[in-house]
C-alpha cells in the first residue's frame, strides 16, 4: 500500500474523465432519500445546501449514532494520532430575509377571491400554517443539535484512541461567532459527554472538564476578512451574473408559469427568489419537523432539478470556481490546518505526547466550499452558466451533496509502524460527511503525508492572506445581491 500511494503521488494528474468517475462513484451510493424514511421527500436530493445529512447519508435513518466504518480506512499498523475536523453547523432556522419572502407569498395565496377554484395544493397551502418568525433568523434548532450530537458520537466510536476519555481536557474547539456554529459546538461536546457518561444528564458546557470554544472568525468566517473577495464578489452587483440570467432564462420562466397555475396567481406577482423559498420552504419544513409539507406539492422532480441548479449557480460564482479569490481566500484556514498536523508530526517524532489529539473546527458552507475548491476538489469540465443548464446535468458540483448540514471535512494523521522510510512514517486520510475523500490530484485514499504537503506546497508556502486579499485599486460597487 506504500508503494501503491507512493507512486500515485509522483505520478501525472489522473485524466479528468477518471477523477470525475471516481469522486461520482464516491458520493452516488449516499445522495437519495432512504426508504424507511416517509417524510422524505422525492425532492430531497436536490436541496442544495438546505440538504438533511441524513439525505447524503441514508444509512443514518436506521441508526442515526451507529459509526459506518469505510472499508478504506487504513488500519492494522497503522494509528491515528490526530483528527482535525471542519464541521458545519446542524440544521437552522431559515433566515429573516427568506421569512418575509414565505409571507410575501403566503400573502398572495391569501388574496385569491373565495370563488377561484386553483388546484388543491393551493387550497392546502391556505391552511397550512407559517410558523416561522423573523426571530429565527437562521439559529440553530433542536434538530441541529441532534445532527452535532449524533455526529459525536459516531466519531467516537470510530475513532476511539483519539476521543478517549483521557484525551477529552485536550480537545481543542475553534468555532464561528455565529450562534448556530457556537451553539452546535456546544451540542458536538455534549455529544462526546453521553459517550463517556451513557444514560446522565447533559450537562451545560461550562460545567465539562474541557476548554470552552474560542471564537475565530479570521478563520471561520475568513471571506468576511478578504476585502478583495467583498469588493469583487460579495458587493459587485455583475459578479453573479449567471445566477441573474438563469433567473430570467427559459427554464426559471417555465417553472414561474407553472408555479402561477398550479397557485392560481398572476405569474407577473412571482418571481425566481419567491419560487425559490417556496421550494425551501419544503426543506425547511422536512429538515425541522421531518414534515411533508404541500410546499413540496407545488414541485416535482424535473422542477427540483432546475431550482437546485439555481442554487448551485450562487455557490459556484460566489464560494467556488467561479472566481479565483473565492477559494484563495481560505488559504489561511487551509494552512491552519497543517500547521496543526506539523505540530503532531514533530511531536511523535520526538516521542511527546501529542498535545491536540481532537481539533474540531465549526463554520459554514460557505467556509467548506471554499477550502475544497482550493484542493481541486468538484471542479468541472466546463464552469457552470446561465446557459449550460442541459449539459451540466451530471456536473460534480452539486452542493447537496457535498455541504449538507452537518457536513464535515476531517484529516486523519496516521503513524504507520514498520516504514521502510521516515517519509513513510505519518499518512493522511481525508474523510467527507464520513466517507473516505479520494485525493483530488489522484485516485488514491491514502496519502504519505510529505507527499501530500508537497502537492500543495503553492498553497502552503506561497499563498498569503495579506496579499490575495490586498485591492490595487478601488472598485466601483453596490450592495450584495
Amino acid at each position: 500500500m506504500l508503494a501503491g500511494a507512493r507512486s500515485h503521488l509522483r505520478a501525472s494528474v489522473a485524466p479528468a474523465a477518471v477523477l470525475a468517475a471516481a469522486l461520482l462513484s464516491s458520493f452516488a451510493r449516499c445522495s437519495l432519500p432512504g426508504r424507511g424514511d416517509p417524510a422524505a421527500s422525492v425532492l430531497s436530493p436536490y436541496f442544495g445546501t438546505k440538504t438533511r445529512y441524513e439525505d447524503v447519508n441514508p444509512w443514518l435513518l436506521g441508526d442515526p449514532v451507529a459509526p459506518r466504518r469505510d472499508p478504506e480506512l487504513l488500519a492494522g499498523t497503522c494509528t491515528p494520532v490526530q483528527l482535525v475536523a471542519l464541521i458545519r453547523h446542524g440544521t437552522r432556522y431559515p433566515t429573516t430575509k427568506q421569512i418575509r419572502k414565505l409571507r410575501q407569498l403566503q400573502g398572495l395565496l391569501e388574496t385569491r377571491g373565495p370563488g377561484d377554484r386553483g388546484s388543491g395544493v393551493a387550497a392546502a397551502l391556505v391552511e397550512w400554517p407559517l410558523w416561522y418568525d423573523d426571530w429565527m433568523d437562521g439559529q440553530l434548532v433542536e434538530k441541529g443539535r441532534q445532527d452535532m450530537r449524533q455526529l459525536a458520537l459516531r466519531l467516537a466510536a470510530l475513532f476511539p484512541d483519539l476521543f478517549s476519555r483521557e484525551n477529552y481536557g485536550r480537545l481543542r474547539l475553534v468555532t464561528s461567532s455565529k450562534h448556530r456554529c457556537v451553539d452546535s459546538s456546544a451540542s458536538f461536546l455534549q455529544g462526546l459527554w453521553q459517550h463517556y457518561h451513557p444514560g446522565l444528564p447533559l450537562p451545560d458546557v461550562s460545567d465539562m472538564e474541557c476548554d470552552p470554544p474560542r471564537i475565530n472568525d479570521k478563520l471561520m468566517r475568513f471571506f468576511d476578512h478578504c476585502e478583495k473577495f467583498l469588493t469583487e464578489v460579495e458587493r459587485n452587483d455583475s459578479a453573479l451574473y449567471h445566477v441573474e440570467a438563469f433567473k430570467t432564462g427559459p427554464e426559471m420562466q417555465t417553472l414561474l408559469n407553472k408555479v402561477a397555475t398550479t397557485l392560481q396567481v398572476p405569474v407577473s406577482s412571482l418571481n425566481a427568489d419567491l419560487i425559490q423559498v417556496a421550494f425551501f420552504t419544503c426543506s425547511f419544513d422536512l429538515a425541522i419537523k421531518g414534515v411533508h409539507s404541500p410546499w413540496c406539492d407545488v414541485f416535482d422532480v424535473e422542477d427540483a432539478k432546475v431550482l437546485e441548479y439555481l442554487n448551485d449557480l450562487k455557490q459556484y460564482w460566489k464560494r467556488s470556481y467561479g472566481y479565483t479569490i473565492n477559494s484563495r481566500s481560505s488559504c489561511t484556514l487551509f494552512q491552519d490546518i497543517f500547521l496543526h498536523l506539523d505540530k503532531a508530526v514533530e511531536q511523535k517524532q520526538r516521542s511527546q505526547p501529542v498535545s491536540s489529539p481532537v481539533i474540531l473546527q465549526f463554520g459554514h458552507a460557505e467556509t467548506l466550499l471554499p477550502l475544497l475548491s482550493l484542493m481541486g476538489y468538484f471542479k468541472d469540465r466546463e464552469p457552470l452558466t446561465a446557459y449550460n443548464f442541459k449539459e451540466q446535468v451530471h456536473r460534480q458540483f452539486r452542493s447537496g451533496r457535498i455541504v449538507p448540514y452537518a457536513a464535515n471535512l476531517i484529516f486523519v494523521l496516521y503513524h504507520c509502524e514498520n516504514a521502510k522510510t521516515p517519509q513513510e512514517e505519518f499518512q493522511v486520510q481525508m474523510l467527507l460527511n464520513e466517507k473516505v475523500l479520494p485525493l483530488a490530484h489522484s485516485q488514491e485514499t491514502v496519502a504519505l503525508y510529505e507527499d501530500l504537503k508537497n502537492h500543495y506546497k503553492d498553497i502552503l508556502q506561497s499563498c498569503q492572506s495579506s496579499k490575495e486579499c490586498h485591492l490595487s485599486k478601488v472598485n466601483i460597487t453596490s450592495d450584495e445581491l
